[in-house]
């Protein structure tokens, strides 16, 4: 794409703020080289990148992607054969450091951000030569003692020797016959030797040699003879330092050279990086995001804002290319026609440019050869051209390099010339354009070119919404109605006399008094249509509304069903136990009574246990609901071993055991006790919902638990956990089998399987008390348990 239509379209300055956001100045380089692309595959990808960085500034706002240096021209420089100075190296060791860690960072997070992690795979592994650097070159840019065992040898030698001269030295200013020579008792250095500052007048006193003089020539700094040799040492100490450190120095260069490809390449993947990190700091300032991208030439801009306007702009929705190729917005000045021009001409750009877009979700950017603008006032001095000319320039070169996959955006088409004729040539470059294919965007003032649209295939009309009563524009966008200049509302409205305001409109010809009436009543209609619009969708949310409710209540209501049905059920079963422990407590008693009493007596009791049994079954008929929920009345014709029944005189659901006897008598099984039943009091078993199980399935379970189970369960050898399994396991199939008391064997030894059994059956919600077995029953070995 052109530069200069860039330019107009002022993409020149969106990237001016873009740079603001990058950290390197690799990064600053990347946003300033930065054009649209025009292959769908590389807009998508690097749009992809920046949703990413924006995902990751999100959930990881801290993650450190900094730290490193642009030290392009210290690596360069080595490859070279330069020796680096110790702050050039550290400076490459942080940028070292940083990018291993960088490349760590990803390497963890791969599949959460693959396009980043892409781009880290560029990022060279340095960690000898990081670990080679660290160990010589220590922060602030100095050679450590570490460096090499010479250096460290040369500088404790060094030390010692500094230690003897300052200590010979300090002998001297502290001996009472030398301190009157001296100007000030301290030790200073000159020319990289330890002197003493001694007076002019007492120079014979103190022989050595004079290195310095004070300005006014009253001080000598004075080397005393008893020194030179150790200085000497000092000085022969330092040259080898000097010379260790610049050997250090050049072969740290050498090994930094020796991969300066390497680096360099690893700097161009972090400078990348931050130039993606900086589209996604953008983006998400903008609160932009990424536009959906399609081969054809077409657009759908859904609540567009420009980026580079303070405050909060207006948003404009606008489409092009589906049901027409062309658009020409009118209206009057300062209603805002440029600014949606170069909005959508600057959105196009930036989405190219694999930016995000300042835009709602949904919006549909297609791709575009070429993007041609010819907006603002470009009169040329240097070239005597006048704004007209240089409108005209532009255009000759648009017709001449537009075709079907063009955007072309024209500002005030034909203005700056006789009105007759410009809005003649306006509609003939039009035509041009329409010929070509090109999607156009156009504005103009031309009442002319508002009727163009009504006459061509394929073009519509537009305009810059205002508002008479406030005499302000409202900067919205309306795509399908062609604008008003408003002309005489305002001359009203600012006080021109009537009159006056009658009397042009005399002026004015039939067709264009026409023409105004029917925009008047389009946009009453208009007005209206958004008014019915703005009902319909407040009642389609109430009605959502009501419906959410509807359904919550629905739910609620279900699940109260459901809890009223398990309860019932719960106690229709709770009476069935409590009668059942009744009646053994009436046969237990009456067993015991028989063997102790007479004949007559027997028969007594026999007479008074059926009294209580057949009080017990009219007080179960009288308390039992008619029905357990989830049964019915349907009356069973056929039965067979295995089916399972509802018996509605003890509202209990049982299982048959054989075929129907003699009297049409059937044997049931209602948990642990078996009864003769007549069929007729049989009930069909209603099927729970969702139970995919068959009511014959369920009963053959029932009778085979109560056939096989065993109501003791040896737990002896098994370990804790093992155990507890088990003890769960056999308390469900004790109580599906009927069991009222079972016996679970856990052994003596070291007591701590009992204990965490009995643990285990303190909150059991099928047991109802527990015991250690008494004698006969195995003693502390086993424990007795009565299930609820």
């Amino acid at each position: 794409m052109d530069e200069r239509n860039l330019k107009r379209l002022e993409f020149d300055k969106v990237k001016e703020q873009l740079a603001a956001y990058a950290a390197s100045e690799i990064g600053r380089e990347l946003v300033q080289s930065l054009v649209p692309y025009t292959d769908r595959e590389d807009i998508e990808i690097a749009q992809a990148e920046v949703t990413e960085g924006r995902e990751l500034l999100r959930i990881e706002p801290n993650a450190r992607l900094d730290g490193w240096n642009d030290v392009r021209d210290a690596v360069r420089r080595s490859a070279r054969g330069v020796v680096l100075d110790p702050r050039e190296l550290w400076l490459i060791l942080q940028t070292l450091t940083a990018s291993r860690q960088i490349r760590s960072f990803f390497n963890e997070r791969q599949e959460r951000y693959p396009r980043l992690s892409v781009i880290t795979l560029g990022l060279g592994d340095f960690k000898e030569l990081e670990k080679q650097i660290a160990r010589a070159v220590i922060p602030g840019g100095e050679i450590s003692d570490q460096a090499s065992d010479r250096l460290a040898g040369i500088r404790r030698k060094l030390s010692t020797a500094q230690q003897r001269v300052k200590e010979r030295l300090n002998a001297i200013i502290r001996s009472t016959g030398y301190q009157k020579y001296l100007q000030d008792p301290i030790v200073t250095i000159r020319e990289g030797r330890y002197v003493v500052p001694v007076k002019q007048e007492y120079r014979a006193q103190i022989p050595g040699i004079v290195h310095d003089q004070s300005a006014s020539g009253a001080t000598l700094f004075i080397e005393p003879m008893s020194v030179v040799e150790a200085n000497n040492e000092v000085r022969s100490l330092l040259a080898e330092e000097k010379q260790e450190i610049a050997r250090i120095l050049r072969e740290l260069s050498e090994a930094v050279g020796s991969r300066a490809e390497e680096m360099l390449y690893t700097l161009e993947n972090l400078g990348r990086l931050d130039f993606v990190m900086a589209k996604a700091r953008y983006s998400e300032k903008l609160d932009a995001w990424a536009p959906g991208m399609v081969s054809e030439a077409r657009l759908n801009i859904k609540r567009g804002r420009h980026p580079l306007l303070p405050g909060k702009a207006v948003p404009i929705s606008i489409h092009l290319g589906e049901d027409f190729d062309m658009l020409i917005i009118t209206g009057p000045n300062t209603g805002g026609k440029t600014v949606s021009l170069k909005t959508v001409g600057l959105l196009v750009i930036m989405a190219h440019a694999g930016l995000h877009v300042p835009a709602d979700e949904g919006t549909v950017i297609g791709i575009f050869d070429d993007i041609y603008a010819d907006i603002g006032d470009e009169q040329s001095i240097e070239q005597s051209l006048s704004t007209f000319s240089s409108h005209m320039s532009n255009i000759v070169n648009i017709l001449a390099g537009a075709g079907d996959r063009s955007l072309v955006l024209l500002d005030e088409l034909g203005a700056g010339t006789d009105p007759v004729e410009g809005s003649a040539l306006a509609r003939a470059i039009l035509d041009r354009l329409r010929q070509q294919g090109a999607r156009t965007v156009a504005t103009t003032h031309y009442g002319e070119l508002k009727s163009y649209a009504f006459a061509h295939a394929r073009v519509e009309n537009a305009s810059v919404e205002f508002n008479p009563e406030t005499l302000q524009p409202t900067y919205r966008l309306l795509i399908g109605r062609p604008g008003r200049s408003n002309a005489f509302e305002i001359a009203r409205r600012l006080g021109l006399d009537e009159s006056v305001v009658q009397k042009a409109r005399e002026f004015l010809t039939e067709e264009q008094v026409k023409v105004a009436d029917l925009m008047r009543e389009m946009e009453k209609d208009r007005l209206l249509a958004e008014k019915e619009k703005a009902e319909a969708e407040m009642l389609r949310r109430e009605a959502e509304e009501y419906r959410k409710q509807y359904l919550f209540l629905v739910k609620k209501i279900d699940a109260k069903k459901d809890e009223i049905i398990s309860r019932a059920v719960e106690e229709s079963r709770d009476l069935v136990k409590k009668a059942r422990r009744e009646a053994d407590y009436l046969v237990e008693e009456l067993r015991a009574s028989l063997k102790e009493e007479s004949a007559r007596e027997r028969e007594t009791s026999v007479q008074k246990a059926r009294r209580q049994l057949k009080q017990l079954q009219a007080s179960l008929e009288e308390r039992a609901p008619d029905d357990v929920p989830g049964d019915n009345d349907e009356m069973v014709t056929n039965v067979r071993p295995g089916d399972e029944v509802f018996i509605p005189r003890y509202g209990q659901r049982g299982v048959v055991l054989d075929d129907p006897g003699q009297g049409d008598e059937v044997h049931v099984q209602v948990g642990m006790i078996k009864m003769t039943i007549a069929r007729t009091e049989l009930r069909r078993a209603a099927q729970k919902k969702n139970d995919r199980r068959s009511a014959a399935g369920l009963g053959q379970l029932v009778q085979k638990k109560a056939r096989d189970i065993s109501t003791r369960l040896d737990m002896r050898g098994m370990r804790v956990e093992e155990a507890l399994a088990e003890v769960e396991k056999y308390l469900d199939d004790a109580c599906v089998a009927g069991l009222p008391v079972v016996t679970l064997v856990h052994g003596k030894g070291t007591g701590a399987l009992r204990a965490a059994v009995q643990q285990m059956l303190k909150n059991h919600r099928r047991v109802k008390t527990f015991r250690l077995g008494e004698q006969g029953e195995g003693g502390s070995g086993v424990t007795v348990v009565e299930l609820a």
